[in-house]
């Protein structure tokens, strides 16, 4: 029992690792505070959902068109970066997220069957009886064999931004960051670094969402809600921007909160309050005494 405990909190920390990773490409290296990264988190599990569900589709194409459509609609966001900067982008930004939860919360019509124009999402009720990954004929089960799945997928989108910011684009990326103009001035074309950056981000998101969604089975639109929003960007403002190590200890410590909390055998309506009080409060202690965070070597202005 207490193994089967210990495999479900491995796999979430392998789902948030995938999230805290790829939101601080776009946060951490190239600056661009943004909430809408749960909003790509849920059509990562969405479009696995339907795909599985409605055409039969197995895991590996469902990922990978997953992936494709995230990357795809992060034009909604990068787009606007080419002008808007600051809190004018993090509104922006906020914006779409708006908009993906209100279109995942309200495309839906009973009388209609689930994956059709007039009922895409199912509404608020959410999609149950998402099927778990099937590959190479192989069903994955039980939580060990999706432990193992969800840990190849956190290893490999790892080393992508690894590879990607330890390369000659990932520096550009940081002299983007610290300046621009200067960046523009040298030749580089910002913008396009912008829908890049945003895009690989949304695009490994994807992966964790299809994650979330083939795990759980279940997949509601709660998953593109601010609050999850704020929990991504909390991990990696708490592990510290700007370098590989920190979104894996913000990861860490984030997920480790609610657990803890468990063991004090806590009512969950004030469970789940308090794990947002603590959740802010570290955020504050966080800013005001190291903005860096745990491990960072840059300070979000």
């Amino acid at each position: 029992m207490a193994m089967n405990y210990i495999i479900h909190l491995l796999i979430y920390f392998d789902i948030y690792v995938i999230v805290a990773l790829s939101l601080n490409l776009v946060v951490g290296y190239c600056g661009m505070l943004t909430l809408v990264h749960a909003g790509f988190y849920a059509i990562g599990g969405y479009a696995y959902a339907l795909l599985t569900l409605v055409l039969g589709w197995g895991f590996l194409p469902s990922l990978l068109t997953a992936v494709m459509l995230a990357a795809t609609l992060s034009l909604a966001v990068s787009l606007p970066a080419w002008r808007l900067k600051g809190d004018f982008f993090v509104l922006a930004t906020l914006a779409v997220q708006a908009l993906i939860f209100s279109l995942l919360y309200n495309w839906s019509d009973p009388n209609a069957p689930l994956g059709t124009w007039n009922n895409l999402t199912n509404g608020p009720f959410g999609i149950s009886g998402i099927p778990k990954p099937k590959i190479l004929g192989f069903t994955v089960t039980d939580s060990h064999s999706f432990f193992l799945l969800a840990t190849v997928l956190a290893v490999l989108c790892a080393f992508i931004v690894w590879r990607l910011t330890s390369s000659p684009w990932g520096r550009v990326l940081v002299a983007m960051r610290e300046d621009e103009l200067a960046a523009r001035n040298l030749g580089k074309n910002t913008r396009m670094l912008k829908v890049q950056a945003l895009a690989i981000a949304s695009g490994l998101v994807s992966v964790a969402g299809t994650l979330y969604a083939a795990y759980v089975g279940y997949l509601d639109p709660s998953s593109a809600s601010l609050e999850e929003s704020i929990l991504m960007l909390s991990m990696v403002i708490v592990g510290g921007v700007g370098n590989f190590r920190g979104p894996v200890i913000g990861a860490i410590v984030l997920i480790a909160v609610p657990e803890l909390l468990r063991f004090l055998d806590l009512p969950d309506a004030l469970a789940a309050n308090l794990r947002l009080a603590i959740y802010g409060l570290l955020l504050v202690l966080m800013m005001h005494f190291r903005p860096q965070g745990i491990s960072g070597k840059y300070r979000l202005s």
